[in-house]
């Protein structure tokens, strides 16, 4: 099977917009795109017919921290892998894991081995080495897997930072020797993105780039971003990032975000987005829409049986009133979740396709600066 293939189709004259083809061996993926979070082999709340119909979901995230936990490799392997465990035959992209045992600072260890934590399940200890994490997404058997980094918080101070970055670096080392070393374990090729990190400080980031495109991996994730920073120095980390990366690679943004902060970054040169906002913000009553921002909790709602958003084109958004979903989410019922949760979802991969439209006839710049305002607003 194929290694990774990346086709940089257009480039918007105004920005540093791109949208290319990224080939894979479960299939195509068209950028800019955003991939829905499948945590522990779901996507919260949403059915893989939902993804597949009414999300048009390309692509999809499995944690591997939580898969490790549970199912567990022993059953994951025994499936066959994440595609024929969960039913799903499009790509799939699995994080490192890093991100999650980072957020767990109270029960864990950073050492140069690797990072000892507790499982939040049942308190047991796990190592997490750069091989193991290389060893772990083998077994899952993402089409994209990340190498192991530590992420540090938004408000690391330059040192921090430095030696933090150095640590991802070595790590990066270890991941691609262990990765060069084992084979594919399903038949399809599996493919290494290495992380650049560096904080909010330009120097490191360009270093960080530089080690990062000396791998000549198929693709390069930008990290360490939305973590806390404010959102300008966001913007301006991603926008240098992106310029000491190279043009014929993929470009993926971890963990980011609304969708203004999409589009701008789409207009940085980012490619490829993920983030449990669509989901979660749904299931906390917020609806992303083409017209802004909606909480649907509100009273105001209660007898509006207009449909979610006549903007879009799928069986959630233009079937149910927004009337009907608040009293669903007030009466808490689960088929709430799952009309507001494929709705975002739907919003999200609608948005990013608009703007590679917007990319192929050369009008993106003008057309993401109008969206911002529109889609800031509260409804």
């Amino acid at each position: 099977m194929a290694a990774l293939q990346f086709e940089l189709q257009h480039t918007d004259p105004g920005t540093s917009a791109r949208a290319g083809k990224i080939t894979t061996d479960h299939g195509v993926i068209e950028t800019p795109i955003f991939m829905p979070v499948g945590t522990v082999g779901s996507v919260k709340a949403v059915t893989q017919a939902q993804l597949k119909a009414d999300v048009q979901a390309q692509i999809i995230l499995g944690n591997t921290y939580h898969l490790y936990l549970r199912p567990g490799l022993e059953v994951l392997e025994a499936a066959g892998g994440l595609h024929q465990f969960m039913g799903w035959d499009r790509p799939i992209l699995t994080d490192s894991g890093g991100y999650q045992v980072f957020s767990l600072a109270g029960t864990r260890k950073i050492k140069e081995e690797g990072v000892t934590f507790q499982s939040h399940i049942d308190g047991s200890k796990h190592l997490f080495s750069p091989e193991a994490v290389m060893d772990i997404q083998r077994s899952i058997g993402g089409d994209i897997i990340m190498a192991f980094d530590e992420c540090p918080p938004g408000g690391s101070d330059y040192a921090y930072a430095k030696k933090s970055m150095e640590l991802t670096h070595r790590w990066l080392d270890r991941c691609v020797d262990r990765f060069t070393g084992t084979k594919d374990k399903y038949g399809y090729t599996q493919n290494l993105f290495p992380i650049v990190q560096g904080g909010t400080f330009k120097d490191l980031r360009k270093q960080s780039c530089e080690y990062v495109t000396s791998k000549e991996a198929p693709g390069n994730a930008i990290g360490g971003l939305s973590v806390g920073e404010p959102e300008p120095v966001m913007y301006e980390i991603c926008a240098w990032s992106c310029e000491n990366l190279p043009t014929n690679k993929p470009r993926y943004l971890m963990g980011v975000g609304t969708p203004w902060n999409i589009l701008e970054c789409i207009s940085m040169g980012v490619d490829m987005f993920d983030c449990v906002m669509p989901t979660r913000n749904g299931r906390n009553a917020m609806l992303f829409t083409t017209n802004g921002v909606i909480n649907i909790d509100n009273k105001k709602w209660e007898k509006d049986f207009s449909v979610l958003d006549e903007g879009l084109d799928n069986s959630i958004s233009n079937y149910y009133s927004k009337a009907y979903l608040r009293h669903l989410m007030k009466s808490k019922e689960i088929l709430g979740l799952t009309i507001a949760s494929v709705h975002n979802l739907a919003f999200y991969l609608w948005l990013v396709k608009q703007a590679r439209q917007q990319i192929q006839q050369g009008t993106f710049g003008s057309w993401k600066e109008e969206m911002v305002v529109r889609l800031k607003q509260k409804l």
